[in-house]
């Protein structure tokens, strides 16, 4: 069952969700806004000659960080990683979705590919998956709201949340957008 704003800001103020920082006007009737930070990973075509899901690729992507006041300007086809200002933790009994915003999507901004859940026991803060999708250049601001989180409660608690050692959870308490760790997988 999807939370309400009520049932929301309840499971806030008993400390079983986290959203930090949090302001109650982000409260939205069966979500929260959530806002974009001012760090992206960008993609450097130039230095592989394609992606092997094997091998880490540690030059794949660069860190880059825009002024507060400062756009980051992202183009037609263009896909990057930012990410939320805001850590969110969730309990072993409630799951996440990360959407977009319907009025950036009506100009063509796409904020996650694949990585829309949030799983029961994460910690950190969420890496957005940004596309353009669009024919026209688009801005993205520090601070702006660039997506929204519903909240669902599980049957049971889960037995290993995000997070747990047995799990090998690869994004467990990121703080900056995370390149993929798909490689780790490959690992024996």
């Amino acid at each position: 069952m999807v939370l309400s704003d009520k049932t929301i800001k309840e499971e806030l103020a008993g400390g079983r969700i986290k959203v930090e920082p949090f302001d109650l006007n982000d409260v939205q009737p069966a979500s929260i806004d959530i806002r974009l930070d001012r760090r992206f990973r960008v993609f450097r075509n130039s230095r592989q000659p394609y992606i092997d899901v094997r091998k880490p690729m540690d030059d794949l992507t660069e860190l880059v960080e825009v002024e507060e006041d400062q756009a980051f300007i992202l183009h037609p086809g263009e896909f990057v990683l930012g990410n939320t200002i805001e850590r969110v933790a969730l309990p072993d009994d409630i799951v996440a979705r990360v959407e977009g915003k319907s009025s950036l999507g009506r100009l063509g901004l796409l904020v996650h590919a694949t990585a829309g859940y949030v799983d029961p026991g994460w910690d950190g803060h969420l890496t957005m998956e940004l596309s353009n999708v669009a024919n026209l250049p688009i801005t993205l601001y520090y601070g702006m709201k660039i997506g929204q989180l519903s909240f669902a409660r599980l049957s049971t608690a889960v037995e290993r949340p995000y997070g747990s050692k047995e799990l090998g959870s690869k994004y467990q308490g990121q703080v900056e957008p995370t390149a993929s760790r798909i490689h780790q997988d490959f690992q024996t």
